[in-house]
């Protein structure tokens, strides 16, 4: 039988809704995947050598003791300090941020820095690829997560007089390639969602009710709607109990 010759069949003003909303959806997928695209792409492109490297601020970064970095286990706590490093650039030497409190007092305060610390997942996950030599490095405590109401294990480097903190000349020996199509590409992109506050739309999609940062911006009590679900011919009081 031709489809050509099938009666006409009317749509509904709903199911015309319905219609329209779903191929909005389908668009924003599709926007998405291309703006994913986008940034692999800007993230493949080679690196560029510098001709005359130049100093750009400061890295204050933790290295191995000198008496530990000349004994016979120097290598495996070097292999342990590169995956619990964490470096901090800053303009000046210093490393003071400019805080302001209240009537416009400025001061100047040194963050404390420390070595890396890991969630239970992340510790035992294969990303961060621990040996069992290195997990016996650590150490545990418990952390009271104030958003969620629950403690959290939390593993840290027990032995960390092991590893001095010192600040270093920050040298840039490359630079990543621009491409000015790509980048105009994804700057569209980017301007399109924010324009019209399409990401939560996004999270939505692409994940669902499960998606961390869905959840976790709308389930703040601020953004939550009491009163959507009542209905228009409720009492006054049950308004003024909200």
């Amino acid at each position: 039988m031709d489809i050509h010759n099938w009666p006409y069949i009317k749509k509904s003003a709903r199911r015309k809704k319905r219609l329209v909303k779903k191929d909005f959806d389908k668009q924003l997928r599709q926007l998405n995947k291309k703006r994913q695209e986008l940034s692999d792409q800007i993230s493949d492109l080679p690196p560029v050598i510098l001709e005359k490297p130049y100093q750009k601020g400061w890295v204050r970064l933790f290295v191995l003791r000198d008496d530990i970095a000349q004994s016979n286990k120097a290598e495996f706590y070097q292999a342990l300090l590169d995956k619990i490093n964490n470096p901090q650039w800053h303009y000046d030497r210093s490393f003071k941020r400019r805080k302001i409190r209240k009537g416009a007092y400025q001061y100047y305060h040194a963050d404390k820095q420390v070595l890396r610390e890991f969630h239970y997942d992340v510790f035992h996950g294969s990303k961060l690829n621990l040996s069992d030599a290195e997990k016996a490095c650590f150490a545990t405590k418990e952390i009271w997560n104030t958003q969620f109401r629950r403690w959290n294990t939390i593993y840290y480097i027990a032995e960390s007089w092991r590893f001095v903190l010192v600040i270093k000349p920050y040298i840039v020996y490359k630079v990543r390639m621009v491409d000015e199509l790509l980048e105009r590409q994804l700057s569209v992109i980017d301007d399109y969602i924010d324009r019209n506050n399409l990401q939560p739309r996004i999270w939505k999609l692409m994940g669902g009710n499960d998606n961390f940062w869905y959840r976790d911006y709308y389930d703040q009590p601020q953004h939550i709607n009491k009163l959507k679900n009542q209905p228009r011919y409720a009492s006054k009081e049950a308004y003024l109990d909200y």
